[in-house]
């Protein structure tokens, strides 16, 4: 009896099914069958072993004669063995050990790198590749069934998400369907419903919007789309391409659930994000897992449910009761961890002492061996090199034993006590209030390190910022410069800023945060936090509160276009219309908001309301984040209703604004009264009712306290899509404005070709190229220059819109072009140079295009050449030689012609195409040879005669003077770029081209 059995099973997807409409949408599992053979190879041997209803796929293959190879191997080099075994059980493991081993051997020898994708995934990878035209650079991270919109019509199929491109692809009834949008094209991203549709993602660019429905997991789809436009969003800020995260731990076997490395990599950073955000922790701190847990609370001696976070450095705990209780535990400060005796009571508890001698007991962790065992791997890291100063109170700041002050140091040091102190502190509903009666004098820069999370870099890099300013000192830029210039006007009023001790302490950090983030360098603004850091801490300590405002509390609000605050202006646009409704239209006739929301937001009210007042939004903010900014000015808005909706213009609402916050008072304050800027205003206007700071935080609290910080950040994303694109827009009109009366192209065309110019070099940011992206993409330089491409970008762009591209000679010509247009030898060249060089072949006349052609070549055998490659797959191809030949004859039959250019024919000139790249390399990078004669080195008339020469042959005149369609071209290079191949013809009803997407149908 053979103990054996394989066979080839021939699988052919065969499908006979009644297909049902309702409310003319397909059936959502309609795709699951017809597109199964994207999903499995068409023929495949299996291996069974007898009473066995599970089988393996030993091999595959997309043709008969593919599966047939394999099947051969295995008669020859695996059927004979079987024979030596004496079971099953023993054939079995061999079998499958052999061809497991057969896999790694050949990925080995190929270097192909193991991963976790699924043979599904890797599938579906080979078809994303095929359909779309996309490099192997391009990685797909997941793909999902549902319905694409197209008028009135769904077409059923599948979503291809990858890090740069998001792709649809249908094949129905003998039709098929194509979609492909760059995530940096997409200006707007929505989850809505309709009454058709409970469920549907509507994406929109510039020029269309899309809809898809039908989704099986619409909430999953929907999550990692914002993610991979906020990942697109990020590569148009600062140009760097997405670097995937190798260090993650590769799933089980066991592993219920099996998704693409990719995807489970953009998870764990979605995942670490939010918990960064939520215990305020450093950027680069990776959450490892988190788990249900119950928490001791000796406080109010309860267990309090919650859910336990650890990271490489950190433990940390938030109850599921909002602000209940939250705590954060750096493994820096852990002395022991153990496991405590269970009871019934406390089933699995772990212990986890401090520094501080505080104990915190965790209890009703399901898997406590494992956890344990976590965190003393990452105990074992943990740096021992702490740098801690127990006195953190400012150096400007003097004591004051007035009653109010004494009280609330009181109350704090009550609190301590029964909570601890520090960064392990116990963080509760009381902690938040105590805040919002105002941190004392004396204890605030110690509260604003705990509460920012500053305390935790600082701790972390010792010796970090005095490395950092000897380094700067004595460097010079742009923002050094613009550091000096802001100096004196940061807190000009406060006497700590009235001498050079506080001045120079202010450079210090401002220059050194320069030299540690260049992509900010220095923005105004800064100067004015800045200042008010240094009054309540030291300079080391104000330089990491400067890190966690830039970086963390207030992204991107300090970067050269304050991205950030325009992001939080349109949130707060959003939350005005919601929150008062009956202000919001006069506001926006007005133009208030857009006005107030940057100067307020940039400097947290610091430049727009007395100083003693402005510190205990500082105080709140460090505290809440930025939800309390928001509360806080829609409660001024609100205070004001009123008044704003009689006002005219919006230097009357200002004015309102203005004496409103000029009014408000901190009654508690110790410090001396300091002059206002809106001090000011005109003497002869009535001064405006004193309002209470503490009063007005508490209204914020009491009627805006509802904003959550996660629908910030979701509003946020919102916003963060259309100001970036209207930045580009932006952008995009200052080139094309800048350059439109240089060239004969149409505003429309310039826009296009900048679109396409943009695209190459962002392309090469995160798809690879040969130069660095950083060198190809300057911004301090004007706006025609900041995007350079190099040679390999300029040959593909050569080859889909200059008019001279044929054949294999192309990429020389290319060469040659390039090297003219780079006029300063950096080996780029910028938008300018490069719509100069496509102006004159394209649009300039007979004589430039000409002039143009003849510049670009060394030696007058080269020239030849080119005309004769350039005419190969002309319909006019033979008269077009003959002409050439003709005043190729006409020129070396005048004598001086002919003695100039005796030029042997090189092997150089003589070489087939296969030597085309040798040929690119000399061109772009050897210096000429002294034996050539370079015809821009010749005398004014020797130009002028190869024009006259070549004007006598009517058919070379036609050629060169054939009028091109730029559009035409722009458009077919659209769809190259986007769909691997050019469309068989421009003006086929069947194919829909937009300015950021391709859609075939």
């Amino acid at each position: 009896m053979e103990p054996l059995y394989l066979g080839i099973q021939i699988i052919h997807h065969c499908v006979f099914m009644r297909i049902s409409f309702s409310i003319g949408l397909l059936v959502g599992t309609l795709d699951v069958v017809l597109d199964s053979s994207a999903r499995v190879a068409p023929y495949r041997i299996l291996y069974q072993a007898p009473d066995s209803l599970v089988y393996w796929t030993i091999a595959c293959g997309c043709s008969r004669k593919e599966i047939t190879e394999h099947w051969e191997w295995l008669e020859q080099n695996l059927l004979q063995t079987l024979s030596i075994f004496e079971n099953e059980n023993d054939i079995n493991t061999f079998v499958r050990g052999k061809i497991q081993g057969i896999i790694a051997e050949y990925n080995k020898i190929n270097g192909i790198k193991e991963d976790d994708d699924t043979e599904k995934f890797k599938e579906a990878i080979v078809k994303f590749h095929k359909l779309f035209g996309m490099p192997e650079e391009e990685k797909l991270v997941n793909y999902y069934s549902c319905s694409y919109w197209k008028g009135k019509v769904p077409r059923q199929g599948w979503v291809y998400l990858s890090i740069n491109h998001l792709c649809f692809y249908s094949f129905l009834m003998g039709r098929e369907a194509k979609l492909v949008i760059r995530w940096v094209d997409i200006t707007q991203l929505e989850k809505n419903a309709t009454l058709l549709f409970p469920d549907m993602i509507k994406v929109s660019t510039r020029s269309s919007e899309h809809f898809f429905s039908v989704f099986l997991n619409i909430s999953e789809t929907f999550k990692l789309m914002e993610q991979l436009a906020n990942i697109a969003m990020r590569q148009l800020l600062d140009n760097e391409g997405f670097e995937q995260d190798r260090s993650l731990p590769k799933l089980k076997r066991k592993s219920p659930k099996k998704v693409s490395a990719l995807k489970r990599d953009l998870d764990a950073r979605a995942k670490s994000e939010r918990y960064r955000a939520l215990f305020r922790l450093p950027k680069d701190e990776k959450l490892d897992g988190h788990t249900d847990c119950t928490l001791w609370t000796p406080f109010n001696k309860m267990h309090i449910l919650g859910q336990m976070f650890v990271s490489t450095n950190y433990i940390c705990f938030t109850s599921k009761e909002e602000n209940l209780c939250s705590l954060i535990i750096p493994l820096r400060e852990v002395t022991i961890v153990e496991k405590a005796d269970s009871s019934s009571v406390l089933p699995s508890p772990l212990s986890i002492s401090t520094k501080n001698r505080m104990t915190f007991l965790f209890a009703n962790l399901k898997d406590r061996d494992f956890l344990v065992q976590r965190i003393s791997d990452f105990l074992q890291q943990t740096t021992s090199k702490i740098y801690l100063e127990k006195n953190m109170s400012g150096s400007y700041i003097s004591s004051d034993d007035e009653a109010k002050e004494f009280l609330k140091e009181q109350a704090w040091k009550i609190h301590f006590a029964e909570y601890g102190q520090g960064v392990c502190m116990y963080r509760t509903e009381k902690t938040r209030d105590l805040v919002l009666k105002g941190i004392p004098e004396s204890m605030r820069g110690e509260l604003w390190l705990l509460f920012s999370g500053a305390i935790n870099e600082m701790a972390t890099h010792p010796g970090y910022y005095e490395d950092l300013v000897e380094r700067s000192m004595g460097k010079y830029n742009l923002a050094t410069e613009e550091i000096e210039r802001d100096l004196h006007r940061s807190l000009p009023e406060h006497p700590a800023f009235q001498n050079e001790m506080g001045i120079a302490a202010l450079r210090r950090v401002l220059t050194a945060y320069a030299f540690r983030n260049p992509n900010i360098g220095y923005c105004q603004a800064m100067n004015i936090v800045t200042s008010v850091l240094l009054l309540y801490a030291k300079e080391e300590e104000a330089f990491w509160l400067l890190v966690a405002l830039c970086e963390r509390m207030l992204p991107d609000y300090y970067n050269t276009r304050v991205v950030g605050a325009l992001v939080d202006q349109g949130v707060f646009e959003e939350l005005a219309r919601d929150y008062v409704p009956q202000l919001y239209d006069c506001m926006q006739d007005l133009g208030v908001i857009s006005t107030i929301s940057l100067s307020w937001f940039l400097t947290l009210f610091l430049s727009v309301m007395p100083f003693e007042s402005a510190v205990v939004v500082v105080d709140c903010f460090f505290c809440e984040g930025i939800k309390v900014i928001f509360q806080l000015a829609l409660a001024v808005l609100d205070a004001n209703v009123d008044k704003l909706l009689n006002c005219k213009d919006d230097g009357e609402a200002m004015t309102v604004l203005g004496r409103y916050l000029d009014s408000v008072t901190n009654k508690d304050s110790t410090l001396p009264p300091i002059p206002h800027l809106h001090s000011l205003l005109s003497d002869d206007v009535e001064p405006y009712p004193e309002v209470d700071i503490f009063r007005l935080i508490r209204c914020s609290y009491e009627k805006f306290g509802s904003i959550r910080a996660d629908l910030i950040e979701q509003m946020r994303f919102k916003q963060r899509l259309k100001v970036i694109q209207t930045l580009e827009d932006t952008t995009k009109r200052n080139v094309v404005r800048t350059i439109v009366t240089e060239t004969s192209f149409t505003i429309d065309e310039l826009e296009e070709l900048y679109a396409l110019f943009k695209a190459e070099h962002l392309t090469s940011c995160y798809w690879g190229g040969n130069s660095n992206a950083i060198d190809r993409h300057d911004p301090s330089l004007p706006y025609l220059e900041q995007y350079r491409i190099d040679f390999e970008q300029f040959k593909g762009m050569f080859a889909l819109l200059f008019p001279w591209a044929c054949g294999t000679h192309s990429d020389v010509l290319a060469a040659r072009l390039f090297r003219l247009l780079d006029e300063n030898g950096d080996l780029l060249i910028n938008f300018r140079e490069f719509v100069s060089g496509l102006s004159a072949a394209c649009h300039g006349d007979l004589t430039e295009k000409l002039k143009l052609l003849y510049k670009m070549h060394g030696q007058f055998i080269e020239l030849c050449k080119t005309m004769y490659n350039m005419f190969s797959e002309d319909p006019n191809e033979q008269d077009l030689y003959h002409a050439t030949a003709a005043v190729t004859s006409l020129l070396l039959e005048i004598g001086e012609v002919g003695k100039l250019f005796s030029v042997q024919p090189t092997k150089e000139a003589d070489s087939s195409s296969n030597n085309c790249s040798k040929t690119i390399q000399s061109e772009l990078f050897q210096k000429k040879d002294s034996q050539q004669y370079p015809l821009e080195q010749h005398k004014p008339f020797q130009g002028s005669l190869f024009l006259a020469s070549l004007l006598t042959e009517p058919a070379l005149v036609r050629y060169f003077d054939k009028p091109v369609s730029m559009m035409a071209r722009i458009t077919n290079a659209k769809n190259v770029r986007m769909m691997g191949k050019p469309i068989t013809s421009i003006s086929s009803p069947k194919c829909k081209l937009n300015a950021d997407i391709c859609v075939r149908f």
